[in-house]
């Protein structure tokens, strides 16, 4: 069993005892914890709030309790039902909810389950808001209402329909196109909230030749939910099948996308935001982007491309848009197929990822293949180094520091070093004496070569 308790959300895989894991007691605490926060930091007289969750097992469990709890605490819920996680961001604004909890753990397994949550503008909430929950929590100074203040419990499940109109208006969205390059679309939906989300976007969208593979929103996984490369073979041989012109793979919640070209092969999860940030930018010359730092270079290259400025934050959503705000991004997000448009909102969203890029596909009228091969080619190698507990991991994060101090190097999170047109990414884990090493060059024996010199390092500095 495991709970993991962070400022994002609370997370866990479900059964075990209270602590052990996501237990309906360990829900009740978090969600009366966020509750409790919502009226410290509000001066609505009723709160309301927005919930959803993907098609998780537990996920049906895991939303009565949460909806209980909040009504317990004198909060009116509206329940989304099975939603997506950008749906239901979308949500709290559109209903002016103060805060929204979306129940998902996005690519995590079937025994996995989250409460993720939401502030009043439907964003993720910042750290030391979520340092004030997790006290909250741990304090355990609650206080229920009495029977007359408990709050309602209301059903809404036209946010879907709302939100892919939010879309279709967007300025970077052409039906007309669309429609008149007949699209065969191949949809890998992985058993969630994609098998019913994403087919509706699509049809908004004028297509109407669409095959979806494992299209029952059951929570019963047909593979590894997260949409790498050697989880979407189901989906590459389907295309072959189809003569498709695409495939389109997105997680649980909805909030990632992964493309995969006609011939088969993967488009690459770190491009999907490389290409829909071209053509955004394409609209806004001299715009400006932001990925994490350990997202592809190729962003860089097609923002400064068009004149635009490019800038890396730490890991992390939240992160992500503090420095898109800061700087004015009119895209960002990060190389696991998140992409963030601001004028839909500040989170991240497969839908609109999907109708911006088939836009750009209709209008480029080749191949998704011969679009991918137009942007700049990095491979990303992902490696880590395991430590004994004993070993100070800041103090050998320092050494590389000292070690590489002539070349360009960013300490936002974790160490990140420059080297001409390579980079390597070194991140410590919070909880377990690991270094995560990525590194990214133009082929994937020099990045493999680049982390291994580094791993090298490591070990020599922990030698001496």
């Amino acid at each position: 069993m495991t709970l993991i308790k962070s400022i994002s959300g609370i997370r866990g895989t479900i059964g075990g005892k209270p602590g052990d894991g996501l237990s309906p007691l360990d829900i009740v605490k978090f969600t009366t914890a966020y509750a409790t926060w919502l009226k410290e930091n509000s001066n609505s007289k009723k709160l309301k709030v927005l919930i959803g969750r993907d098609a998780r097992i537990s996920g049906d469990m895991v939303n009565r309790v949460v909806a209980g709890t909040l009504m317990g605490m004198g909060v009116d819920v509206i329940d989304a039902g099975l939603s997506t996680t950008p749906t239901v961001e979308v949500g709290v604004t559109e209903l002016k909810a103060d805060g929204g909890i979306i129940l998902t753990a996005s690519h995590n397994p079937k025994q996995w389950n989250a409460l993720k949550l939401l502030n009043s503008k439907g964003e993720f909430i910042s750290e030391a808001e979520g340092q004030r929950i997790l006290t909250l929590a741990e304090e355990q100074n609650f206080n229920y209402c009495e029977v007359g203040q408990v709050g309602t419990y209301n059903i809404n499940v036209d946010l879907l329909a709302i939100h892919i109109q939010q879309i279709l208006k967007l300025p970077y969205v052409n039906i007309k196109a669309i429609k008149e390059k007949n699209f065969s679309i191949v949809v890998d939906a992985v058993n969630s909230s994609g098998a019913f989300a994403v087919p509706a976007l699509l049809r908004a969208l004028g297509v109407t030749n669409i095959h979806v593979i494992n299209d029952e929103a059951n929570g019963h996984f047909a593979h590894n939910p997260e949409p790498l490369p050697e989880h979407l073979t189901e989906l590459s041989a389907t295309i072959l099948k189809k003569k498709a012109h695409l495939g389109i793979s997105v997680d649980p919640d909805v909030d990632r996308l992964a493309l995969v070209c006609e011939d088969g092969e993967m488009f690459g999860e770190e491009y999907t935001l490389v290409a829909v940030a071209d053509y955004v930018l394409q609209q806004h010359p001299k715009g400006n982007t932001v990925s994490n730092l350990s997202s592809t270079r190729a962003l860089r290259d097609v923002t400064e491309k068009q004149g635009g400025k490019y800038s890396a934050s730490a890991v992390g959503e939240v992160n992500v848009v503090r420095m898109m705000k800061e700087t004015n991004a009119k895209i960002g997000g990060e190389g696991n197929g998140g992409v963030i448009l601001p004028e839909l909102h500040y989170g991240r969203d497969a839908l609109v990822g999907i109708a911006i890029f088939l836009t750009q596909l209709a209008k480029y009228a080749k191949p998704v293949s011969m679009l991918r091969k137009s942007y700049p080619s990095y491979f990303i190698s992902k490696n880590k180094i395991e430590l004994t507990p004993t070993i100070n991991v800041d103090k050998v994060l320092d050494s590389i520091k000292l070690k590489y101090a002539k070349q360009p190097i960013n300490s936002i999170d974790g160490v990140k070093i420059e080297f001409d047109n390579e980079w390597v990414h070194l991140r410590k884990s919070n909880t377990e004496p690991i270094i995560r090493i990525y590194s990214e060059s133009d082929s994937m024996s020099t990045a493999d070569s680049l982390a291994n010199k580094i791993i090298n390092d490591i070990k020599e500095i922990i030698k001496n």
